[in-house]
């Protein structure tokens, strides 16, 4: 028996629908298909069955509808029932499994695990509006509204160039904020009833527990939007003490491809960028990146790592997370849960045969420790660290307890940096001082989301170790004795540094106050 009767007979009992027709099981489904919103992503997925849209609201004939084999007769009954005629496809499983995910991924914004081209189109505060209440959480995965919302905020967020999203829960209403360029914007306020639902969806999408509301989660989840592969953090942590527990969630956007930068486009000035390619370029020693959380640190090691040939020289790296995928270096994930902490990870990276160490952060002194011996044995060790400016890393490692005399034989140079947000081209105007000069100030359009600003760039200082800073450094001088002797060196620090985008109108002045003022 050919495959066309055999589906006939299958659904031979299903209400008559005129002009209903059947196509053999080696059928394919177009791979621009279009779902019809009116049929649910649950009811799709648990049936097996996909309703093409039909754009021409006034079309006559049947609607077609891709089936698996394991599609009942009673699906195709209730389908009839709703749309009228129908023209049944049956296709493979596979295949029609990954069409439901993909079609409801970019037309209606439901997808298991991985949102795929996400419609950039969806406007959020009506999405808040569409959603229906939810009595039972453990529901709201199959609830397609709460699944297009989640879409909908991370396609928004992708497309400002947010690295953090942030589901704050307050006693009359929630609040979701983007931080973009280092600074946090609302971006709308859920009502506070649909924030438990959010939070659900975005557990699940996080293979987090959905029923823990007591303790805080960490989750990860992996995305594609409009083309750009992302890596999500999840971070969940309980607020309040109301017997619902709410919870509050922040969720860190990685753009894989963004961390492939190069040192030149990082914004260093020539001279910094000349003495910093020389010192990554040393055989031995430690180079430090410093300042606080969101100022570049691990963007600047990678983009540094990337100018060392990797085909000859042996890279290995301790993260934690690791942000981005290099090529040819081998990364290696600390894992706290299970003992593998930075110093457990170098330790057994110094068994690999390594020419390069990145460490992505030095916390404690057995880490410190272990970094400077391995740069005194042959190895050139990258690593950030949590200090205000480059003079005072040198006593923030000596505070941690690493011996002076270790310090001053293997530090080769300390980088500190901030970044600055760029002025927005269309808007920005020029403006003359009370001493006659001119500079560029923020006004705030469309553009910039009202912000008058757009993009980041960095501004550094750098302190080369020298003979003289390594005698003094051996000598536990203090850090104002440091500063005057790195000065002396030819040191600028970030303010100095900045002045040169004041005066090329990259940014303000400002912003250059704002980001220094420490």
């Amino acid at each position: 028996m050919s495959a066309e009767p055999q589906v006939a007979a299958r659904f031979g009992g299903v209400a008559a629908a005129p002009a209903a027709l059947v196509a053999g099981s080696r059928a394919t489904i177009p791979s621009d298909v279009r779902i019809a919103r009116e049929v649910p992503y649950a009811f799709a997925r648990d049936h097996h069955v996909l309703v093409e849209r039909r754009d021409d609201a006034g079309a006559a004939g049947p609607r077609t509808v891709y089936i698996g084999p394991s599609t009942s007769p009673l699906a195709i009954a209730e389908l009839q029932r709703a749309l009228g005629p129908v023209r049944i496809v049956e296709v493979a499983r596979e295949s029609l499994e990954k069409a439901i995910a993909k079609g409801y991924a970019t037309d209606d914004g439901a997808s298991a695990r991985v949102v795929d081209e996400v419609d950039a189109s969806l406007d959020l505060s009506r999405l808040m509006q569409d959603v229906p209440e939810i009595e039972d959480l453990l529901e709201a995965e199959d609830n397609a509204p709460v699944i297009r919302l989640i879409n909908a905020l991370f396609t928004e967020a992708a497309r400002e160039g947010a690295s953090d999203i942030h589901l704050e829960p307050f006693e009359t209403h929630s609040v979701v904020r983007f931080r973009v360029d280092g600074t946090l914007r609302d971006i709308v306020r859920p009502r506070r009833q649909l924030h438990s639902a959010l939070i659900s969806r975005i557990k699940i999408m996080a293979n987090l527990d959905i029923a823990e509301k007591r303790l805080p989660q960490d989750g990860r989840i992996a995305l594609r939007v409009a083309g750009r592969p992302l890596d999500v953090r999840v971070s969940t942590l309980p607020v309040g003490n109301s017997p619902s527990q709410p919870e509050r969630a922040v969720l860190r956007l990685l753009d894989k491809e963004a961390g492939r930068l190069d040192l030149t486009a990082l914004g260093m000035g020539r001279d910094t960028l000349a003495t910093f390619d020389a010192l990554i370029k040393q055989p031995h020693g430690i180079v430090l990146v410093t300042g606080p959380t969101g100022s570049g640190k691990t963007t600047t090691l990678y983009a540094a790592l990337a100018r060392i040939d990797a085909a000859t020289t042996n890279i290995l790296t301790v993260e934690d997370p690791i942000e981005y995928e290099l090529p040819a270096i081998g990364q290696t994930q600390v894992n706290a849960r299970i003992g593998m902490s930075f110093a457990a990870a170098l330790r057994a990276i110094l068994r690999q045969d390594p020419d390069v160490i990145m460490i992505g952060e030095i916390r404690d002194l057995e880490t410190a420790q272990i970094a400077v011996q391995a740069s005194l044995t042959g190895h050139l060790v990258l690593a950030t660290l949590h200090t205000n400016d480059a003079v005072s890393a040198a006593t923030r490692l000596a505070d941690m307890g690493v011996e002076p005399f270790l310090l001053s034989s293997s530090l080769l140079g300390v980088v500190a940096q901030r970044l600055v947000r760029r002025l927005c081209d269309v808007c920005k105007v020029e403006k003359r001082g009370a001493d006659g000069a001119t500079e560029w100030h923020p006004v705030g359009c469309p553009t910039c989301g009202h912000t008058g600003y757009q993009g980041r760039t960095g501004i550094y200082e750098l302190m080369r170790i020298d003979d003289h800073l390594r005698d003094m450094v051996h000598d536990e001088s203090g850090e104002p004795a440091l500063r005057v002797a790195a000065r002396q060196q030819g040191m600028t620090n970030l303010r100095e540094d900045g002045e040169r985008w004041i005066a090329s109108g990259v940014t303000s002045r400002e912003e250059v106050f704002r980001v220094t003022r420490d």
